[in-house]
């Protein structure tokens, strides 16, 4: 087999590799999603900031930085009901469907949403509440809640949503890194995780392969010239 097949033969399996990565959507880079809800939700706000049964619209804000800044309007998305900060959260399994979840909280009290899925996403958002919002619901769900001290209004420049600082409140009141409550909630699910490293692994060695291949191809012409030379 010539040099030129050879590496186009390989190639060909890393481009095919490279393709069952997975993608982005171009048209979903704000993730809009509309959702209605049968029972008032507590989302993060001043206080307990709770929406009324009813049709909203969840989105994010453009930003460059990495934070994720969720905004929540009306229906028609005239009014702007809320801005909250999120950070990542991952999911074992996406799935075709919006997937929300909620804090449990006493009876007769509306669920406080925790994160928000969009459709074929691993990687969600985590909401961040209020410091003293984040203690009581701590002391609710017995575990950790993200928390922020600054102020954060719906209105407010996305620079303040950047640079606001997170961290995660005990039911005992104290402050850890939220980084590591995170992490550790997705350290429960990662090794049984299916992720592109494989792919990526297998990319490396069609790599090697072509380098491989590439190094025998030259030595045997230059075997071959040694032969004609004697």
């Amino acid at each position: 087999m010539s040099r030129f097949k050879v590496v186009a033969i390989l190639s060909c399996l890393a481009l095919v590799a490279v393709a069952f990565l997975p993608g982005v959507k171009a048209d979903g880079w704000n993730k809009r999603t509309v959702v209605t809800f049968s029972q008032p939700v507590e989302v993060p706000g001043a206080g307990a900031q709770v929406l009324p049964a009813g049709t909203y619209v969840f989105k994010l804000v453009e930003s460059n930085s990495n934070r994720h800044i969720v905004r929540i309007l009306s229906e028609d998305e005239t009014h702007v009901y809320t801005t909250i900060l999120a950070i990542s959260n991952f999911r074992l399994q996406s799935t075709g469907k919006t997937v929300m979840t909620f804090r449990e909280r006493a009876a007769g009290q509306p669920e406080a949403i925790r994160t928000w899925f969009y459709p074929g996403d691993n990687w969600g958002h985590e909401f961040v509440y209020p410091k003293k919002r984040a203690l009581e619901l701590a002391r609710v769900v017995h575990e950790p809640v993200l928390a922020t001290t600054a102020e954060l209004s719906p209105t407010a420049p996305v620079e303040t949503f950047v640079q606001a600082p997170v961290v995660a409140v005990t039911p005992a009141g104290e402050e850890v890194p939220a980084a590591e409550v995170v992490q550790s909630e997705r350290a429960e699910s990662l090794p049984q995780t299916a992720s592109s490293l494989p792919l990526l692994a297998l990319i490396g060695l069609l790599s090697l392969g072509v380098g491989i291949a590439l190094s025998l191809a030259g030595k045997s012409k230059q075997a071959k010239v040694r032969v004609a030379k004697t």
